[in-house]
């Protein structure tokens, strides 16, 4: 009885072995290869549970999800300038077929990136040296991101990998050039700035001078309508003194003669030098008076 109940265990044990050696689980992010004796005899792209033959079949796993190639220092371009920039980029790739990608690289994802980097470099120096610095930097750098992605994912096919975008993070100046360039790049600004300056100058005494012309116009018209209301002030007083004069002649000669007076006397240190029987004095001798 003892010896039946460990053959029934042993067997359950061995049964339980081949069992967990037969199966095999691929997850939703994942594909699978199935080697039997080193030769690719299945390919698992679906999530699931699997079976495979114990001892004679082997599994390898590779990751479907968005992969990142970042370049741990940057890379030295030629311009079309023959000047040296800097560029710090990188890649996001995944696997789109599993066995094509096991076929070209052997699976290794280090040798996938190699690849992937070689074709977007190349690329890059040609790029690079069709354009200026301005272009690379600053103009033309969604361009060039967008044809290195086209380039790098046509390439990419080939060992079953997509390319999803190359990103140009930094494009520098080696610290030799950055030291020119800025220097000419102040120097531009101050040229700028001059010229700035003069046009505004120019504009000042334009505005200046026209402000003037305004107003010595309008100092002008208002002297001359100062003028002509004077002159019309003066007609109509000569008018009415005239008037004046016609009625009666002796009130308006003692009436002016007051006026003289008023006018003469004004001050107390006021000096006059005349004869005593000067007709200035005709209505202050008491023996005058004025005919009504």
């Amino acid at each position: 009885m003892r010896s039946n109940f460990g053959a029934i265990l042993v067997g359950t044990l061995v049964a339980l072995v081949l069992g967990a050696l037969s199966l095999f689980v691929v997850d939703q992010r994942q594909n699978a290869i199935v080697f039997r004796l080193g030769e690719v005899i299945a390919v698992k792209t679906a999530p699931g549970l699997y079976f495979k033959l114990p001892l004679l079949d082997n599994v390898r796993y590779f990751d479907m999800r968005i992969l990142t190639i970042d370049t741990a220092e940057p890379e030295r371009f030629l311009t079309s300038e023959k000047k040296n920039v800097l560029v710090d980029l990188f890649v996001k790739w995944r696997i789109t077929d599993v066995r094509q990608y096991y076929v070209s690289v052997q699976g290794n994802e280090g040798l996938a990136q190699t690849r992937l980097l070689q074709t977007i470099n190349d690329g890059l120096r040609a790029e690079f040296g069709n354009r200026t610095v301005h272009d690379v930097v600053s103009g033309e750098r969604d361009k060039i991101m967008d044809l290195m992605r086209q380039r790098a994912n046509d390439d990419a096919g080939k060992i079953g990998v997509e390319v999803l975008d190359v990103r140009l993070k930094r494009v520098d100046l080696p610290q030799e050039v950055s030291v020119d360039v800025y220097r000419r790049m102040e120097a531009e600004r101050k040229r700028v700035a001059n010229e700035l300056r003069s046009t505004g100058a120019a504009e000042s005494e334009r505005i200046r001078a026209e402000a003037d012309k305004q107003r010595e116009v309008i100092v002008a018209q208002a002297y001359r309508e100062a003028q002509r209301v004077k002159g019309e002030g003066d007609a109509k007083a000569t008018a009415i003194y005239a008037r004046a004069y016609e009625q009666n002649p002796e009130f308006y000669a003692f009436y002016r003669s007051l006026e003289a007076y008023k006018a003469s006397f004004r001050g107390k240190s006021d000096v006059l030098v005349l004869e005593p029987n000067s007709d200035f004095f005709k209505y202050l001798k008491s023996g005058s008076k004025p005919a009504r």
